[in-house]
């Protein structure tokens, strides 16, 4: 069985996690929320880490489900080209680089459909070797689903999978799925980093003693 320090393969969230967009999300979501008559604080709080979908139910119950995904794909449109600010999170170079060293594999896993996904990637200068989007999965985050799709492409056990993760919902869908968890922004997992720079030294392959 492996651990967190020595995963088969790391499965991250990209939003938050392996891509600083903080400002554009949170730029889409004020503007969104002005359309459609809803508290920018409200609307920003507890959208992170859902499929937008997700978010427009709670915060538009009046809707009927043609509705919310009208204006889920509204709020999606005010994120496509909007990438200013859009950067690799802290760290992010320096931990893809112990992967390649190490022949670790690894995936995104995100909310965002693949548009989306694709542009904040790019703007971030990351090529993913494997996307899972919200496009991908009957059902997004908090459920497991796109993690185990990620783990069975890759060929790993989920089990030895590290999955790294900014939100709640996110580290709760690689709890169901039975991954090790790192977390970001102070939330709990199996371990809990800093930034990615942290986890690229937790990951960082040591000489054994006599070496």
């Amino acid at each position: 069985m492996r651990s967190y320090s020595n995963p088969a393969a790391v499965l991250f969230d990209m939003d938050g996690t392996l891509v600083d967009s903080d400002g554009a999300v949170e730029r889409a979501w004020t503007a969104w929320a002005g359309e459609h008559g809803v508290d920018p604080l409200v609307a920003l709080d507890g959208m992170h880490g859902s499929p937008a979908p997700t978010t427009v139910a709670r915060l538009r119950p009046d809707l009927d489900a043609e509705g919310v995904l009208a204006s889920a794909a509204r709020q999606l449109a005010l994120q496509y080209e909007d990438l200013d600010g859009v950067v690799a999170a802290a760290g992010a170079a320096c931990l893809l680089e112990v992967l390649e060293r190490s022949s670790t594999p690894w995936a995104v896993v995100t909310s965002a459909d693949d548009r989306l996904a694709r542009a904040r990637l790019g703007a971030a200068g990351i090529v993913a070797p494997l996307l899972v989007t919200v496009e991908d999965v009957v059902h997004g985050k908090p459920h497991p689903e796109g993690y185990l799709k990620a783990a069975k492409a890759i060929g790993r056990d989920i089990a030895d999978c590290l999955v790294v993760e900014d939100s709640e919902p996110g580290l709760a869908a690689g709890r169901a799925a039975g991954a090790m968890t790192a977390a970001l922004r102070g939330l709990d997992g199996d371990v809990s980093i800093a930034d990615l720079g942290e986890l690229a030294d937790l990951l960082e392959p040591r000489a054994l003693d006599g070496d």
